[in-house]
């Protein structure tokens, strides 16, 4: 059984990892040539979905970013093992 401050501490971890992710979250800003060779190539209806695909993919790829990097510290530096 868990002890009640290691379900503190993940729950600490989650909300700060979101923190960070919103920190981080600005996406790339994209020239609207561009934005609408994405739009005819995807077949989106207008750019507000080309954005709302662009920060999710975006996010996506921050939070494994992320994970892969505190894996790695807690992995090399933290572990007990």
């Amino acid at each position: 059984m868990k002890s009640a401050s290691e379900t503190l501490l993940s729950a600490g971890g989650i909300l700060l990892l979101a923190f960070l992710s919103c920190l981080l979250l600005p996406a790339p800003t994209l020239t609207p040539a561009l934005a609408q060779r994405l739009i005819g190539f995807f077949h989106l209806m207008d750019m507000n979905q080309l954005y709302t695909l662009l920060f999710c993919v975006w996010f996506l790829l921050l939070g494994t970013v992320e994970f892969l990097v505190i894996r790695f510290i807690w992995r090399r530096w933290f572990a007990l093992t």
